[in-house]
Parts: structure tokens; sequence; C-alpha cells
């Protein structure tokens, strides 16, 4: 039964997309009068992930809310990112969930299996965590919504801001970008299997591996990406720490399909909603459209935005790789001064030369893998072609056909061609040598 309902079809927007705009979300905020205690050591008066509350020298408790409804047509998947959407604000300030309340919406003719299935889901993400659920609260709806309020714990002196970031710092990202555009063509029935799947891997894994990589570190701050898009969250990081942004487009990564859905146009509306909002901060220069659309894309579930001191980012990336994520996680850019005479916070750049120097040494790795001509000698097949003909025609096909393979290398950028290519060199120099004759 679980499997015959389309989830997504139940409801107008998808997961974090459903957010209420910044902007607007400001303007509701205004003038509402905030009272403050010396405990509360994060409210929201920095747009931060979760608020943090004293208890002790030792003790703070980190708590926050989030649901949204479905992301997935699957119940259980649906479930498991709502859930594991929900967690992530705990491990972007650093703490460790420990308690959970199920919030959940259903409507009145929502099958039984579906529902069941929907909070198995979440409870199995709560438990991968550490965490346990303890309670909650349901009301029906005529559109199925689900998510969760988490308390977790932290030390006071150990809390991830997401404002403090230095000029020098390095910026790293922990997942991928784009799952708004792609499940945008989910909802149009245009996304590949590869996509979906894609997607529903990265939305379901839990911040906690990157959490545990980070916290040994001099992180100046952190936030997690999510429903205001990459720019929109990193215009919140640098306004609040009065510095700029410099992100590199070519080095963030994006999910395999997103670009090519967001050329075709499939932008969820969110992505403009975060545009209005943060654009005046964002110097796009002249980055493609379709790469700054992927960038205000409103995430589900995302990864860590983090801020981390210079000498210690290489040692980072490479406890990142030990850990083994079912992500990507990439050095996206750096952290300047920022210039007073303008209003720029986040500076797009496109370092063409290190895009190039990438080819280059990916190119490299096929040169090197074509045999040289003693290797090739040495093959059966080119042996038996000697004895039927001779060593002078063999050697005239073996030098032209590699010499053609170098040439295809350097003028195209099709991988798949290219290994093609070097894999039936010998063949071709077979059929080469049958020509001559």
């Amino acid at each position: 039964m679980e499997n015959e309902i389309k989830l997504t079809k139940l409801a107008k927007c998808a997961g974090c997309g459903a957010k209420v705009g910044a902007g607007v979300l400001a303007q509701l905020l205004e003038g509402i009068k905030v009272h403050s205690d010396p405990n509360l050591l994060v409210g929201f008066d920095k747009s931060d992930d979760a608020s943090v509350y004293k208890v002790s020298d030792e003790l703070a408790i980190v708590q926050t809310v989030d649901f949204f409804p479905p992301i997935a047509d699957d119940p259980y998947t649906f479930g498991q990112i709502a859930a594991t959407n929900a967690l992530s604000d705990v491990y972007a300030m650093g703490g460790e969930p420990k308690l959970a309340l199920n919030l959940m919406c259903v409507p009145e003719k929502m099958p039984r299996e579906a529902v069941h299935a929907l909070l198995r889901g979440g409870y199995d993400k709560v438990y991968e965590a550490g965490a346990i659920i303890t309670g909650g609260h349901s009301i029906l709806d005529d559109e199925p919504k689900y998510g969760l309020c988490v308390s977790g714990f932290v030390h006071p002196k150990k809390i991830f801001k997401n404002y403090g970031c230095r000029p020098g710092d390095k910026l790293i990202l922990t997942k991928q970008i784009g799952n708004g555009v792609v499940n945008t063509a989910i909802k149009a029935e245009m996304a590949s299997q590869r996509a979906i799947h894609e997607a529903e891997i990265v939305m379901s894994s839990l911040n906690k591996k990157a959490k545990e990589v980070v916290e040994k570190y001099d992180v100046s701050a952190c936030t997690d990406v999510t429903g205001f898009g990459l720019l929109g969250h990193g215009a919140e990081m640098a306004t609040a720490s009065q510095v700029c942004l410099n992100l590199d487009v070519r080095k963030i990564p994006y999910f395999e399909d997103a670009k090519e859905y967001a050329k075709m146009g499939l932008i969820p509306a969110g992505a403009y909603k975060n545009r209005g909002h943060s654009g005046r901060y964002v110097d796009v220069g002249d980055t493609p459209e379709y790469y700054v659309d992927l960038l205000y894309d409103p995430q589900t579930s995302g990864g860590l935005l983090i801020s981390v001191a210079p000498e210690q980012a290489d040692a980072v990336m490479e406890d990142f790789e030990k850990k083994g994520l079912d992500t990507k996680v990439a050095m996206i850019g750096e952290v300047l001064e920022k210039d007073q005479e303008d209003n720029t916070f986040i500076r797009l750049v496109q370092n063409v030369w290190d895009e190039r120097r990438r080819k280059e040494m990916d190119k490299s790795r096929f040169y090197r893998s074509i045999p040289k001509v003693d290797i090739l000698l040495e093959d059966d097949r080119i042996q038996e072609a000697i004895v039927r003909f001779d060593r002078d025609t063999v050697m005239d096909a073996v030098r032209e056909q590699t010499e053609f393979v170098r040439e295809q290398i350097r003028t195209l950028d099709e991988e798949n061609t290219l290994c093609i290519l070097v894999d039936g060199l010998i063949p071709e120099i077979i059929r080469r040598v049958e020509k001559m004759h």
C-alpha cells in the first residue's frame, strides 16, 4: 500500500522549498519584542540554525524544529529525509541530538500503512543519529507534512555559530548543491533515475560525520545550507561576520544532472525568492545564469558550510576523505576582508585556469595509459600481425594509430570517448595493417 501513494502529488511545494522566504520572514518578525536571558547563548538575532541555552559551565541545550511537505513519493524515504533535515541544525551548532518529538500533518484519507512507513523512516534516522523519539503531535491536514522538534547538547565553549568568519579562512561544503532543481524535475516527471537516486541518498545522509570531522579543528563559523540556498545562507554568514565570501562556482559540487535541468529552466520558485532577498549582497560577475540559479536553489537537508583556519584546511579535507561520506565534499572558496565602500558580501568567481589545469591533469591520465611501443610489440595480436604481414608495416600502423589517439586526447573532452579510443588501440592498429595490405 505504501508504494502506491505518490506523496509529492499531494503537496504544492516540496521540502525546504516550502519555507517562507527570508525577506517575508524578516517582515513578519519585525516589531516583535524579544526578551533576553544571560544564559541564552544563541538566539535568532543572527539568523542562526538553532537556539542554545546554557545549563552549566559544562553543558548547554541546543533546541531546533523543522518540518515540511513531501520531498519524496515513498513515505519511508520522506520520513528519513525530513528527520535528517531536522537533526541537521543541531550538528550545525556543533551539538549532538538526544531527544526528538514528531510533528506530523496527515490527510484523513491517507492510508494507515503510508503513515506508519513515514513514521518508521523518521524513527530509523533518529536512532541512527544516536537520539530517541519520545512523543510528538499530529493534526489532520489536506497536505501531508512531517518533521521533528529536536533537543541536543553541546559544550558552551564549543558551539559552532553562523558568524565569526575570519579573513583568510577556507570555506568547505559537505554536500553537493541542486536538489531543489532535481526535485522540480521529479515533479515534472523529467528526472532520470540516477538523479532521483542521488537526491535521496544525499538528502537522507546525516551531517553527523561532517560534524565529527571538523569539531577537532579551528572552525570560526558553520551553518547548514537549506531553504535559503548556498548564497542565502552564505549571505547570512557573511553579513553577520562583516566579511566577503569568495566562492569559485567551478569548485562547488553539484548534483550530476542539476546543471542540465537548470539550463532547461526547471527552477523552483524558492530560488527566485532567495535571489530577491539576498541578491543585493552578491556580485555574480559573468557567472552563467544556470550556475546562479543553482546557488540560490533551496536545498532540503543540505550540507554544512564551514569556515576553517587556512593552515588546517588540507588536513580537514584529508579527514573527510578518510571518513568516507556518501556526499561530495569540496573546498569552494575563501574568506576575504570586506570592502567597506560597497555592499558586496559574496563574490562569485570562475577559476578558469584551475579548470583548464584540472582537465589537463585528467588528460595526462589518458596519455599515460597509452602503451609504449615495446609493450605493444609484446602483445600476442601484434606479434601475430608481424608474422602475417611484415614488421615495417605493423610499426607504421602502430605509430600512426598512436599519434591519432594522442591527437584525439588533446582535442576531445568527452571521457567515455577517450576511454574507448585508448582501450581500442590494438584492434585499430590491426585494422590499419589489414587496410595497408
